[in-house]
């Protein structure tokens, strides 16, 4: 058996169960390979083949190879037929005695007459197809015993007409005759890091931050070692530091796997392992060393578990080198490591971490060596790296400052590579290192960061609140900071009475400050971002002109700017602030920090009607929120998403999504996320033309006593609520609650609430009073930035003119709000302009050929790299940024240009613009 068992060993193996569930159908025959690796869930696969063929009526034989039979004749032909043995009289008499004889039932039958084995197996089964379908089902074929796997061969080819399907589990191709040419073939390979997660998320207690990527690097794709490996990582979290810099223990179940091939080795064929997993594949050249040979290796070579190619050597899998580092001593690890560690003077980073790894106490110079190499990850842009280089220096630290404050750099690296999990375990550690008051501040802050992005809202809050508390008088960029996140979370969080006493404080330190001036250079962006989450209907004003005055070099805090920029409705800035602080924070070691300015981007581009640039950064959102265990990136990704699945007329696919998004977050605690859903939804519902479902969905943007749910989000769905309303003859009550919102937003609402709050006042009055909304609605050009919203206004005022039998001006209208839907994709809008401009005697053609069009009949994947190729992304720019080969993207590239209609890459450009 391959040792994986239950329904999670076969997560990321749906191609392979759609395949074998046709075997296991009762009209199925032939013969199927299913060849993978120890762990990699053959058992599983045959075991849901197996249940499935019974339930269908089939009759199932089964057997497995075992090592300890392998060279016993016959012994897995016994286990596969003895429940039918009593049919052997159904036998002609010369295959009734063969069988019976291999099988131990009667007299052995002379060797000449072993060559009637084969047909007696495929005649007794064939027997058995009379009176119903049957499926042969062989696990482990790698340790089946020859006689038994010729006799099968050999029938197989004699059940082609039968109703008899064979299916047999291998570590390894099977060398009998039979199975060596034109044999389906179904390849069980490692899990992709998609799959592997979703592997993990179902342990008990899955690996977090660090961890995490250890497990997902060791195990290699393998369902196994992935719940194993989970298991040791539970087991014992504290030794997390010790396993940067070495590879994670195995548990017996998988150190047995190899430990009889590592036992049957050589000793010096041993040795030399144990100093090519101690290199790990990177440092050691084949040849390097006393203890590496070529004569040391060649047993290894020959049984696969190591390679040699290009002058280097590498494990067949990470297991092996894991294996091979733990069957050896700590003593003898910390001599190969200081071997390998004087072949790599030359190189100071790896020089240090061999040493480290050798090192049994406290060492000062070697931990400020580790701190030089954390420096040299650092310029290269590695912040994970760093951190793991700086934290190991702490644990090399004398007790002190030097520890605490190592343990505090390695929290700030962590914190850029987006692992909450790992800031959060370096800053309780540095706050119980130390007793100085900056330092245990600076712990605190790394704690509420940690907080916030691990979704436990009540933490963050306590713990950064009272952070600026403290720092506010010493340190009052801490205490800004602080202030900055504790507006991230009540953004999210919606909470009234926190909003509060977060401006309370961020008053306090603005008016503590000895030069306010100081304030408004320094504490801009800070300040900005704290006003924007709060309330971005009060003083927009002044916020808005501080926006623009953002500064023209690159600055770091340009995503929370941005961020800014796009609640408070400065769309067009925002997008072009945003995209500036993703080009620094896509570089290697930042896409952890990446995950709240695509978000804020993806809106952006909603709002401003750059929905194929919102897709892209959605996409991107979710992988980056799925790397980082960020559920409120991936989760905010899939409402963006699904918003504009709903308004491109894809209700399916967009409540997938909807789904999706419910199953990370809780919507109770996240009223921002909470708002979006009942808006995703309810558009969902009226691109279906259902207003009564609209309307209940839209409902949920308001609590039980009228009031919004959430400052921001519930807003902009207002509009669409009324418009679900007017459609209803029972939406009691509706009117009088929106417009005592709409009052209460007063003097601070900007041109794009002003323009939502008279399409809904428009929608909702009496016909003889609406068109007065509307046209104040449209009256202020600045409504021209959100063009999906400006073309819904524009279409319930033309459906209006028409109906007041005003059918010229209602052209005038209805015409601009059609090229806007028909630009977007909008189908479901874009057929109701065609119906009221049809109504008006318009005499339409069929939808012009768009860029939107062309765009798709692409795949997803290809459509992604055109619209980020129309840019001015270069190949390699397009393949780091969708983890893609320079050459795939070329390939897609090439394919793609006859389908839109383009020569080469320099037309891509005119095609986005006029997408």
């Amino acid at each position: 058996m391959d040792g994986t068992d239950g329904p999670t060993s076969l997560i990321g193996r749906d191609e392979q169960r759609d395949a074998l569930a046709r075997l296991s159908a009762p009209s199925s025959r032939g013969l199927v390979l299913l060849v993978g690796e120890a762990g990699t869930g053959k058992t599983s696969l045959l075991g849901e083949v197996v249940r499935h063929a019974r339930a269908a009526g089939t009759r199932v034989l089964t057997a497995s190879g075992r090592e300890s039979e392998r060279d016993l004749a016959f012994a897995g032909l016994h286990e596969l037929l003895w429940p039918v043995l009593d049919r052997l009289a159904d036998l002609p008499g010369p295959q009734s005695r063969a069988l019976g004889g291999v099988l131990g039932r009667v007299d052995a039958v002379e060797a000449s007459e072993a060559l009637v084995t084969g047909a007696a197996v495929a005649s007794l089964v064939s027997v058995l197809a009379a009176e119903a379908p049957v499926l042969v089902v062989v696990d482990d074929g790698q340790w089946l015993d020859s006689a038994s796997l010729d006799a099968l061969a050999f029938a197989a080819r004699r059940w082609s007409s039968e109703p008899v399907g064979l299916l047999v589990g291998s570590r390894d191709a099977i060398t009998a005759p039979a199975f060596e040419k034109d044999v389906p073939r179904l390849q069980l390979g490692p899990l992709g890091d998609a799959d592997a997660g979703r592997l993990l998320d179902l342990q008990p207690v899955p690996p977090r931050g660090r961890l995490r990527r250890a497990v997902l690097d060791q195990a290699g794709g393998n369902p196994l070692a992935l719940v194993e490996l989970s298991r040791v990582v539970a087991a014992d979290p504290a030794a997390a530091g010790r396993w940067t810099a070495e590879p994670l223990p195995l548990p017996r179940r998988l150190q047995s796997l190899v430990a009889r091939e590592l036992e049957a080795l050589p000793t010096t064929t041993r040795a030399a392992l144990l100093h090519v997993a101690v290199a790990d594949g990177h440092d050691l050249p084949a040849g390097a060393g006393t203890a590496v040979t070529a004569e040391a290796l060649a047993p290894a070579e020959a049984s696969g578990l190591v390679r040699v190619g290009a002058g280097r050597l590498t494990f067949s899998h990470p297991v092996l080198r894991a294996a091979v580092y733990h069957s050896a001593s700590f003593a003898d690890r910390a001599a190969a490591h200081r071997e390998v560690a004087e072949m790599l003077r030359a190189e100071p980073d790896r020089y240090a971490w061999h040493l480290a790894a050798a090192a049994w106490g406290p060492d000062e110079t070697l931990a400020a060596l580790l701190e030089s190499s954390a420096a040299t990850a650092q310029r290269r842009g590695g912040a994970g790296p760093a951190a793991r280089a700086l934290e190991r220096a702490a644990e090399l630290s004398p007790p002190g400052r030097a520890r605490t404050r190592r343990l505090l750099a390695a929290a700030a690296l962590a914190l850029a590579a987006g692992q909450a999990d790992w800031v959060h375990d370096l800053a309780t550690r540095a706050l119980e290192a130390t007793d100085d008051p900056s330092l245990r501040v600076a712990a605190r802050l790394s704690l509420g960061w940690a907080a916030v992005w691990s979704n436990r809202h009540a933490e963050a809050l306590e713990t950064l609140v009272s952070v600026a508390r403290d720092a506010a008088t010493d340190s009052p960029e801490t205490a800004e900071q602080a202030l900055g996140l504790a507006a991230t979370v009540v953004y999210q969080s919606g909470l009234q009475s926190a909003r509060r006493d977060i401006r309370d404080l961020a008053d306090r330190l603005t008016s503590s400050e000895p030069s306010p001036a100081a304030v408004l250079v320094r504490g801009d962006e800070h300040r900005l971002w704290i006003d924007a989450c709060l309330d971005p209907h009060l003083d927009r004003e002044d916020a808005v002109a501080a926006v623009r005055r953002h500064p023209a070099a690159p600055s770091d805090d340009l995503a929370k700017l941005g961020a800014a920029a796009w609640l408070l409705d400065e769309t067009e800035t925002a997008v072009v602030l945003l995209r500036r602080a993703l080009a620094t924070l896509r570089a290697p070691g930042l896409r952890g920090q990446s995950g709240a300015a695509l978000s804020a981007l993806q809106w952006a581009c909603i709002d401003g009607g750059r929905w194929d640039e919102a897709l892209t950064a959605a996409h991107e959102a979710r992988e980056a929120g799925a790397a980082h265990r960020m559920e409120t990136v991936s989760a905010t990704a899939d409402v963006a998403e699904a918003t504009i699945l709903a308004l491109r007329g894809d209700p399916t696919g967009a409540r997938a999504h909807l789904e999706s998004a419910v199953e990370l977050i809780d919507v109770a605690e996240y009223r921002s996320f909470g708002a979006r859903i009942h808006h995703a939804a309810g558009l969902v519902a009226l691109a279906d033309g259902d207003h009564d479902a609209a309307c209940r969905r839209l409902l949920g943007l308001l609590d039980v006593d009228g009031e919004p749910v959430h400052h921001h989000a519930s807003y902009l769905g207002l509009a669409d609520l009324a418009h679900a309303a007017a459609h209803l003859e029972h939406a009691d009550g509706v009117g009088e609650r929106l417009e005592r919102v709409l009052t209460e937003l007063g003097p601070g609402a900007g041109p794009r609430l002003r323009q939502i709050a008279g399409r809904a006042r428009g929608l909702l009055a009496d016909p003889s009073r609406a068109e007065p909304h509307f046209r104040e609605a449209l009256e202020d050009p600045a409504g021209d930035a959100w063009p999906f919203e400006r073309a819904l206004t524009r279409l319930d005022l033309g459906r209006w003119l028409r109906r007041q039998r005003r059918i010229n001006e209602a052209k005038t209208v209805l015409g601009p709000a059609l090229d806007v839907f028909r630009a977007l994709g909008a189908r479901p809008w874009a057929q109701r302009a065609e119906v009221e401009l049809r109504a008006c005697g318009v005499a339409l053609d069929a939808a012009p050929t768009t860029a939107r069009d062309r765009l798709e009949e692409l795949t997803a994947q290809q459509r992604e790299i055109v619209l980020l190729a129309s840019q001015g992304l270069t190949n390699s720019e397009i393949a780091e940024r969708l983890f893609l080969s320079p050459r795939t993207v070329a390939s897609h590239l090439y394919r793609s240009y006859p389908r839109l209609g383009v020569a080469g890459r320099h037309q891509l450009r005119n095609l986005a613009e006029h997408r």
